[in-house]
């Protein structure tokens, strides 16, 4: 099989880094802006460009989404749910510098708030996916 007929079958996946930055028990979450995710909320995160190492990403978007400058302490998950969803790279990070801005274009709030607060948040189903839910409460489970 030569490369063009290889590429042709095989089921492409995009790549999204996304950052768990947790300060004071309280979560850094960003609420959708974008028309078929609006109003849920998510961890700072989006898609790798063509060429970016995955970290670089990670670090890009969250200072795109929330206005804050973040160092990665470790990588804590890579999530895949199957053909045609997007390969999730997750880290764990913490603030370095910034201060929050959103940019209306694709985010509509950034926001603190406390695992009792997400957790009603994931309760009334305004989680973007259930992912986000699973690596908060892992998360916090690790520091009671």
């Amino acid at each position: 099989m030569n490369q063009t007929d290889w590429e042709a079958s095989v089921e492409w996946a995009a790549v999204v880094a996304a950052c768990l930055i947790r300060k004071d028990n309280k979560y850094l979450l960003v609420q959708e802006g974008k028309p078929n995710i609006r109003g849920l909320w998510n961890l700072p995160a989006g898609h790798v460009d063509k060429g970016e190492q995955i970290e670089t990403a990670a670090i890009r978007e969250v200072k795109e989404e929330t206005g804050f400058d973040v160092e990665l302490i470790k990588e804590i998950v890579i999530l895949h749910e199957g053909i045609g969803k997007s390969v999730k790279h997750i880290f764990s990070a913490n603030i370095t510098g910034g201060k929050i801005y959103i940019d209306q274009d694709e985010i509509i709030d950034v926001k603190w708030l406390s695992f009792k607060e997400i957790e009603a948040k994931n309760t009334n189903n305004e989680l973007r996916n259930p992912w986000v839910w699973d690596i908060i409460r892992q998360d916090h489970l690790k520091t009671i």
